[in-house]
C-alpha cells in the first residue's frame, strides 16, 4: 500500500511539472518575449510616409528642427539686407530649412557659425542638420549622415582681372610663389591640394576672407563652389573665373544628425517632392536674385549688426 501511494506521489509531482512548463513556456503561453540573443527586424524607413516618419521623430530639442549654418556662401545662405540695412537670413539653403521644418511640424532654429563648425556640431550630434553647401565627401562620413543631392552645383578655380593674363589655369598657379585659398574644412582645400600642390595654400575661415584677399592682391587664385563664385562675380566683377575644376562628388546635400535614421528619411522624402515639383529650383532662383542685392556674408556682432562697411551692394 505504502508502495502504492509513493508512485501516485511521484505521478503527481510529474504533472505538476509538466503543467507548469506548459503554462510559462513555449508558443501556447502568455510571455511573448523574444529569445536571448535575438533583436526586432529593422524598419524599412524608405517604405513609409511622411505622416508615419513624422510619428516616430525626435529631434535634440523637443518641437524644434536645430540647424547649423555658415552664412558666407551665397546663394546658399548669406545675409539679404533691407533698406534699412537690417540683415536676414537667405539663401536656397535657409529656404530649404524652412520647408523641412514646416514639412515636419517643427519650430525653425537656425545657429550660424563658421564652416567648420557646422561640421563639429554636427559630429557632436549637438544640431539636428546642418546646411553649408555641403558636398558628399567621404571624409564627412563619420560626423554625418548625407541626404539625397537636391542640387548640383560645381567647382571653380578663380582669380582676378589684374592676374588673369598671368594665371590662366590651375596648372598655371602650380608654383610655390603663388598662394592659393581655400575655406577651412571644405573640400575646397583638398581640391586646391589635389590641383595646386606645389603652391602656398591659404585656409581662411570664410568665403568673404578669401575673396577679400583675392581683391587686395594678398591671393593669387582661390577655390570656390561655382555657384558661389558666380555670386560674388556678380558683386565684384574684379573677380575672373578660369576655369571649373574636376570633382567626383559633385552636388549639394543635407547633413543629418547620424543618430537619426528617422529625420535622414524624411529629410529625402522632403527633398523628392521638392525636386519634382520645382520648389527647389524656385529656391535657387530665388536666391541669385536675393544674392544680387545688397548683402552680407559673414557672422553678425554681439547686437545681431552689420557694419555699412561691411555689406556689398
Amino acid at each position: 500500500m505504502k508502495k502504492s501511494l509513493k508512485i501516485l506521489a511521484v505521478l503527481s509531482c510529474l504533472v505538476l511539472v509538466v503543467t507548469l512548463f506548459a503554462a510559462c513556456g513555449g508558443n501556447g503561453g502568455n510571455d511573448t518575449t523574444a529569445p536571448a540573443g535575438s533583436e526586432a527586424a529593422p524598419q524599412d524607413l524608405s517604405a513609409m510616409t511622411l505622416d508615419e516618419l513624422k510619428a516616430q521623430l525626435t529631434t535634440a530639442s523637443d518641437g524644434k528642427l536645430t540647424v547649423a549654418t555658415s552664412p558666407d556662401f551665397a546663394p546658399y545662405e548669406f545675409y539679404a539686407l533691407d533698406e534699412n540695412g537690417t540683415p536676414q537670413l537667405a539663401g536656397f539653403d535657409m529656404d530649404l530649412a524652412k520647408l523641412i521644418a514646416d514639412k515636419l511640424g517643427l519650430e525653425l532654429e537656425v545657429i550660424p557659425m563658421d564652416f567648420d563648425g557646422t561640421i563639429a556640431e554636427l559630429g557632436a550630434k549637438k544640431v539636428d542638420i546642418g546646411l553649408a553647401g555641403y558636398s558628399p565627401d567621404p571624409d564627412r562620413e563619420g560626423m554625418m549622415n548625407f541626404s539625397e543631392i537636391y542640387y548640383t552645383g560645381g567647382q571653380s578655380f578663380v582669380t582676378v582681372n589684374a592676374k588673369a593674363e598671368e594665371i590662366t589655369s590651375m596648372e598655371v598657379a602650380n608654383k610655390a610663389d603663388y598662394q592659393i585659398g581655400a575655406q577651412v574644412g571644405s573640400i575646397q582645400v583638398k581640391l586646391a591640394k589635389e590641383n595646386t600642390p606645389d603652391a602656398e595654400i591659404v585656409e581662411l575661415a570664410k568665403v568673404t576672407d578669401i575673396i577679400a584677399e583675392l581683391l587686395a592682391g594678398k591671393l593669387d587664385g582661390a577655390f570656390i563652389e561655382t555657384a558661389v563664385a558666380e555670386s560674388y562675380q556678380k558683386n565684384y566683377p574684379e573677380l575672373k573665373i578660369v576655369s571649373d575644376v574636376p570633382y567626383d562628388q559633385e552636388g549639394s546635400v543635407v547633413g543629418v544628425n547620424k543618430d537619426n535614421a528617422v529625420l535622414l528619411a524624411a529629410v529625402n522624402l522632403i527633398i523628392k517632392d521638392a525636386l519634382a515639383d520645382g520648389t527647389i529650383d524656385d529656391f535657387v532662383a530665388q536666391a541669385n536674385e536675393k544674392a544680387a542685392g545688397a548683402t552680407y556674408e559673414g557672422l553678425l556682432d554681439e547686437n545681431g549688426a552689420v557694419t555699412t562697411e561691411a555689406a556689398s551692394e
